[in-house]
C-alpha cells in the first residue's frame, strides 16, 4: 500500500438467522477471518445489534433479512450496498422445524410444512436472488460465495420431521443447480451438521442426545465451532469448489 492511501475495505459477509446459536458462531469466525460482518434477523433486532457489537474487528451491523418476504429482502440488499457496495459471502443459516414424529403424519399439518419450506428452501433462494448481484462484485479469491447451512438429515432422512429431512435435500439439490447457474461468478457450497451442541439442543432430553452422540462414529456432537471453521475454510480456501456438500458430522452416516 503506498504512503497515504486507505486501506482496502474488509469483506463483507451476511449472514441470515444469524443471532442463533450456528448464526453467532459463523458471525465470530468470519469476524475473526477478518470479515465484516452483517448480522441478519428476522425479529431479534436488539440481539443481532448486541451480536454485532461483540465481535471482533469493527464496521459489523445488524439488518433486518425475513427470508420469507421478498421485499423485505430487497431492501435488506439495498441498504447492504449502501453500506458495503457488495457482498462477498452470503451464509443461509435461517432455518426452522418443530419436532413430529416421522410416522405421525396428520402431525405434520399443511401450515407446519408450508412454513419450513417457505425458510429453508424458498427462503434460501430469495436471498440469493435478491443479492445476486452484490454478490456478483465479490473481491474474493474464486469470487462471490453462498454457504447454504445444511443438514446430514438430508441423507440419513433421519431428523426432526419429515418435511425438515426433504427440505434440506431440497437445499443441497439447490445448490448444485445454482452452483452451476451462477458460475462463474459466484461460488455456491453447502456445509452440512450433523447435530449441533447449541443452545436449543442442549435443553433437549440428556438420554436421547446421548443416543445421538454414541450412534455418531466420532461418539460426541458436533460443536458450533466446528460448522463455523468448516464455513471458513470453504470461503477462504476451497476457492476451486463449487456445488459440493461438506459434511461436518463425525462420520454419522456410517453408524
Amino acid at each position: 500500500m503506498t504512503a497515504g492511501a486507505a486501506p482496502a475495505p474488509l469483506p463483507v459477509a451476511l449472514i441470515t438467522g444469524g443471532t442463533g446459536g450456528l448464526g453467532a458462531a459463523i458471525g465470530a469466525a468470519l469476524a475473526g477471518a477478518g470479515f465484516r460482518i452483517a448480522i441478519g434477523y428476522h425479529r431479534s433486532a436488539d440481539a443481532a445489534a448486541s451480536l454485532a457489537g461483540q465481535l471482533p474487528g469493527s464496521g459489523h451491523f445488524a439488518v433486518a433479512a425475513p427470508v420469507t418476504d421478498s421485499a423485505a429482502l430487497a431492501a435488506m440488499a439495498a441498504e447492504l450496498e449502501r453500506r458495503c457496495g457488495r457482498c462477498d459471502v452470503l451464509v443461509n443459516c435461517a432455518g426452522t422445524t418443530q419436532f413430529v414424529p416421522h410416522a405421525d403424519l396428520t402431525g405434520l399439518d399443511d401450515a407446519l410444512f408450508d412454513a419450513i419450506y417457505a425458510v429453508n428452501v424458498r427462503g434460501a433462494f430469495a436471498t440469493v436472488r435478491a443479492l445476486q448481484r452484490l454478490l456478483e462484485r465479490g473481491t474474493l479469491a474464486g469470487g462471490g460465495v453462498v454457504i447454504n447451512i445444511s443438514s446430514i438429515a438430508a441423507v440419513t432422512a433421519q431428523g426432526s420431521n419429515v418435511a425438515y429431512c426433504a427440505s434440506k435435500a431440497a437445499l443441497d439439490n439447490m445448490t448444485r443447480s445454482l452452483a452451476r447457474a451462477l458460475a462463474p461468478r459466484i461460488r455456491v457450497i453447502s456445509v452440512s451438521p450433523g447435530l449441533v451442541d447449541t443452545d436449543f439442543v442442549r435443553a433437549l432430553d440428556q438420554a436421547w442426545r446421548d443416543q445421538q452422540a454414541a450412534r455418531t462414529p466420532l461418539r460426541r456432537l458436533a460443536q458450533p465451532v466446528e460448522v463455523a471453521r468448516a464455513v471458513v475454510a470453504a470461503v477462504t480456501e476451497l476457492t476451486f469448489t463449487t456445488g459440493a456438500v461438506i459434511p461436518v458430522d463425525g462420520g454419522r452416516p456410517l453408524g
